[in-house]
């Protein structure tokens, strides 16, 4: 079988199962474990899925950058936004991660709960610049311009000194076992930091990112106090619920 080939049926095999092992694709193939590792290691490479010790799992599919998500899974978005601020209460202080999730959440905001919202996301800083019944602080830093938030030593050390209720969370990828990773190191620093500056954490994902990974680790499942995706598919999301995440 040419390298083509295998790599194809690789692919075919992960979207299926949602992991691969060298071994399993070793036997299966006939080929050696080193063979299936180089294969993994180029594909991986390039962005066709994501290389873990002993196999491998999908990447995250959906564009990178804010603008081309715009208009990505929209109505999606909106139906977790609505579940999002149920969860609410009067008086909160609220995190807001980058990304058009989040976005959705800060445009749904009911008024007259006297709300306090922080972000270092310039989009949800757009969507809220109208609402004087929210106040808004903003974790300067460095731009990063693929997703128009900022990041760095000085954004982290704004989240450092802050306590929020909740932090709603965006996420690239979640996985039962390699937690929630995200593309970029820097980014992946900030979102540590707002998890451990809030007393809850609740994840949004649509579909597509569930059982996924990226390069960069954030956090285990266990950091979660809940999991918002659009419509909950129970053979999907069973395996999180049954590791005590509350799936909403």
């Amino acid at each position: 079988m040419y390298k083509g080939e295998r790599q194809e049926q690789i692919l075919k095999w992960l979207q299926k199962d949602q992991r691969v092992s060298l071994s399993a694709l070793s036997k299966e193939l006939s080929v050696s474990e080193d063979t299936i590792r180089r294969d993994i290691k180029e594909m991986s490479v390039r962005k066709l899925l994501k290389e873990v010790r002993g196999g491998a799992v999908p990447h995250a599919p959906g564009p990178l950058d804010i603008k081309d998500r715009m208009n990505f899974a929209g109505k999606q978005k909106q139906e977790m936004a609505k579940k999002a601020i149920k969860l609410i209460k009067k008086g909160n202080v609220l995190i807001l991660d980058g990304g058009t999730s989040t976005m959705a959440v800060a445009s749904l905001l009911p008024k007259d709960l006297n709300l306090t919202v922080i972000t270092n996301s310039f989009p949800v800083v757009n969507v809220l610049d109208d609402r004087p019944d929210v106040e808004v602080l903003f974790a300067g830093g460095r731009l990063f311009r693929e997703s128009f938030i900022t990041s760095g030593h000085d954004t982290i050390n704004f989240y450092k000194s802050t306590r929020a209720d909740i932090c709603f969370l965006g996420v690239c990828s979640i996985h039962l076992e390699l937690g929630i990773t995200g593309h970029h190191y820097e980014e992946a620093a900030v979102k540590k930091a707002m998890i451990e500056s809030s007393a809850q954490v609740v994840a949004l994902a649509t579909p597509e990112k569930i059982n996924t990974a990226e390069a960069f680790h954030i956090c285990p499942i266990t950091s979660l106090s809940g999991l918002i995706t659009p419509s909950p598919d129970l053979g999907l999301l069973q395996p999180y619920k049954q590791a005590g995440i509350n799936v909403i």
